[in-house]
């Protein structure tokens, strides 16, 4: 018996289901969405005709034995033409994609971007970057020929290893974060002879349906919830989505929302600059005043819980220094009795460098009506210290779109039902018979 005869519900739909089915038969997801998110990347292989962005999928953990490898399995058997390799050169890799773009699959890609090998592998690393986009080939001059040499690099590739990749490839990647299975989270061991053929099938069937509505994906617009380089990225998989129908176009904004999310503040906290910015905008967000003298700012900065404004010993002037490259600056208060900062200067900034609102007033502050200059209060508190208040902790941010609270992963394929149809329903019946 044949998987494509089983008793399955059809449409695009379920074929997604299936293919979700499939992967976390073999594999624990850290969330629903990026179960989801694979899932989407690739069907969307089968498509890479009708895409202007050809999507990288970053799979990445912080160690070992954390399914990467298990994932790249199940993506190899039912992807587009899948080439799959642990380290390949640049002249074998443009002269492997070619007019009909195979789905690249790296492996171990932290042995080819890490620290002791990155500066070996610059050309793949470009080539990478320039395959994100149609019409942007690798050129080599052909000494034969005598002449330049035009290489295709668009191609959708997925690469896994530990630790982050390259920023310029995380910036082009729909990235998901796996970690090690937990007591109690079990997945089906995956073999090559008895479950590839099924695979292979399910990702044919895949190709099909794909293939039938390229038209209407090279025409697609859909309506993205993320912007910029992110909304290409995830352009692919919301087309998808939205041409499958059932839950699929809310899970894949959901998906992207969250993703997305996520490493824009993972960024945040890894630039100096921009942790600086969100500290400043809680501090404001969570007081009722728009001036704080540059003194009474530093010290807030620097009593922050786990904030490295301690350890850097900030004063005035370092704080002037951080803060001039976004364009903002101490001036006088409305008295002229202080010099300082005020919140509507930050604006620009925030607006610019921040992701989202980290905060929102608690009950008690948005209670209360909005304040003008208080600046000569705050002087005063400056000049007594007992009286000064305590900085309020702020709280948790709500999803602007949703308006669920994203500060943890509350949903995760271990709390949910175990999967039905994949394995045992479907590969077994299809092994046995």
């Amino acid at each position: 018996m044949k998987l494509a005869e089983l008793d399955m519900p059809s449409g695009g739909a379920a074929l997604l289901e299936e293919l979700r089915r499939a992967l976390t038969a073999y594999v624990v997801f850290p969330s629903e969405e990026a179960a989801d998110a694979v899932t989407l990347w690739i069907t969307a292989t089968h498509g890479q005709q009708a895409w202007e962005h050809a999507t990288r999928l970053a799979i990445i953990s912080p160690e070992k034995r954390c399914g990467k490898s298990r994932l790249l399995d199940v993506i190899e058997a039912t992807s587009y033409r899948s080439l799959i390799t642990v380290n390949i050169s640049s002249a074998a890799l443009v002269r492997s994609i070619g007019e009909d773009p195979p789905t690249l699959l790296l492996d171990e890609a932290d042995t080819v971007f890490g620290p002791k090998t990155a500066d070996n592998h610059e050309d793949l690393r470009g080539i990478l970057n320039a395959g994100h986009q149609r019409n942007r080939p690798y050129v080599r001059w052909d000494v034969q020929l005598r002449q330049p040499e035009h290489c295709p690099t668009f191609a959708m590739a997925a690469l896994a290893g530990i630790g982050d990749l390259p920023d310029t490839v995380m910036d082009r990647s729909v990235i998901v974060r796996m970690r090690r299975r937990a007591q109690g989270e079990h997945v089906r061991p995956y073999r090559q002879r008895r479950d590839g053929g099924p695979l292979a099938e399910l990702g044919a069937r895949l190709q099909k349906w794909m293939h039938e509505h390229l038209g209407d994906l090279q025409n697609a617009e859909p309506e993205m919830p993320v912007e910029d380089r992110a909304a290409d990225t995830w352009e692919s998989l919301v087309a998808v989505a939205d041409l499958a129908g059932g839950p699929w176009p809310r899970r894949a904004r959901a998906a992207a929302l969250k993703l997305v999310r996520a490493e824009n503040e993972a960024d945040v906290e890894g630039s100096m600059g921009a942790r600086l910015l969100a500290d400043i905008r809680d501090l404001f967000s969570s007081m009722t005043v728009s001036f704080l003298p540059s003194r009474e700012l530093v010290n807030r900065l620097r009593r922050i819980d786990e904030a490295p404004w301690g350890d850097d010993d900030l004063t005035m002037r370092k704080l002037a220094m951080k803060l001039k490259p976004y364009g903002v600056g101490p001036r006088q208060n409305a008295a002229k009795t202080d010099r300082g900062y005020h919140a509507e200067d930050f604006g620009d900034a925030f607006a610019r460098y921040l992701p989202s609102p980290s905060v929102q007033r608690s009950e008690q502050v948005a209670d209360q009506p909005e304040q003008a200059d208080t600046s000569p209060d705050t002087s005063a508190a400056e000049k007594s210290p007992d009286t000064t208040a305590e900085t309020k902790s702020p709280p948790m941010c709500p999803d602007e779109i949703t308006g669920q609270d994203t500060s943890t992963d509350a949903r995760t394929l271990a709390d949910s039902p175990p999967p039905t149809g994949w394995p045992e329903d479907s590969i077994g019946a299809a092994v046995n018979s």
